[in-house]
């Protein structure tokens, strides 16, 4: 199996970047991933305020994928998740909602047994492993890691995790995909603007979808279909990743949209992903809806 190592990184998702591996549709690759400071806190003394900022969100990658062409789909199966054994929790300056009443604070935590975070003498929680950073490149230009959009990027979604599919639109020839800022958990919301952030790697099955019709991220999980939006203005976001799933319904299930409207306000969720505001990064928000008995799948 391929392997791809942490050194090997992006700070931007971008159709001008050089393919670190290139591999068949279908195969399974792992990905080994810096935290999103690139290891540069390393003790609780290490604050966010002394880091290089230009350093944020390393995606290791990016690889390019065979058959991969604008218009395709390409669907990234997380078949494991491996964390290393410490993390960090931080605040940040000027992000998240109750900045005003908090410090500029590194915590370092530890990793018990692989799933359990031990934040303090007295209390520990269960990981709940995630993949906050995955994507593809954009049709032009490029887009920092730290930040989300219709090809992806940091869209720190906790339904990213183990045993989810991740379908990504296509906007370059070989997708030219990659992901990294791992958390060992993050409460949605990321409401001081980090999960407990950490190093590890991903193994993944890259897959070319032809003939699907996808605009943006959609995640699939044992139970249920996310959408996938961000814009600074919440409400847009909502919208947006409304209108995704409802497209969806539309084209999949064969409802007509005020049909798919209804069906969604009796059983979809808005659910939010990130909202550290205030933050210069887009709100993140997803709209789920559950798995229904006889129902085909909404994106693959």
């Amino acid at each position: 199996m391929h392997v791809v190592e942490r050194d090997q990184f992006v700070f931007s998702f971008s159709g001008n970047h050089s393919p670190v591996l290139t591999v068949q549709s279908g195969e399974r690759i792992v990905l080994r991933t810096n935290d999103c400071f690139s290891g540069q806190i390393r003790g609780d003394q290490d604050l966010v305020t002394s880091i290089d900022y230009g350093k944020i969100n390393p995606a290791t990658g990016p690889v390019f994928v065979e058959d991969a062409q604008p218009g395709d789909v390409l669907r990234a199966e997380i078949i494991r998740i491996s964390l290393d054994d410490q993390g960090v929790i931080t605040t940040l300056p000027d992000i998240g909602t109750l900045i005003h009443h908090s410090e500029i604070r590194s915590k370092l935590v530890q990793i018990r047994e692989g799933r359990r975070v031990q934040f303090s003498e007295k209390i520990q929680f269960e990981c709940n492993p995630m993949v906050g950073v995955i994507g593809v490149a954009p049709s032009e230009g490029e887009v920092a890691c730290g930040h989300p959009g219709r090809h992806g990027g940091n869209l720190d979604s906790s339904c990213i995790a183990e045993g989810a599919s991740v379908y990504l639109p296509v906007f370059v020839p070989g997708a030219l995909f990659g992901l990294g800022d791992l958390h060992a958990r993050m409460g949605d919301g990321e409401m001081c603007g980090t999960g407990v952030e950490i190093a590890g790697e991903v193994e993944v099955r890259l897959t070319v979808l032809k003939g699907i019709p996808l605009a943006a991220p959609v995640v699939e999980t044992k139970d249920s279909w996310h959408s996938i939006a961000s814009d600074h203005d919440v409400l847009a976001a909502i919208r947006q990743a409304s209108e995704d799933m409802q497209s969806m319904i539309v084209q999949r299930w064969e409802l007509t949209p005020t049909d798919a409207y209804l069906l969604m306000g009796a059983v979809s969720d808005v659910q939010m992903s990130q909202c550290c505001k205030p933050c210069p990064v887009e709100t993140v928000v997803r709209v789920r809806m559950p798995r229904l008995d006889g129902m085909p799948g909404l994106a693959g």
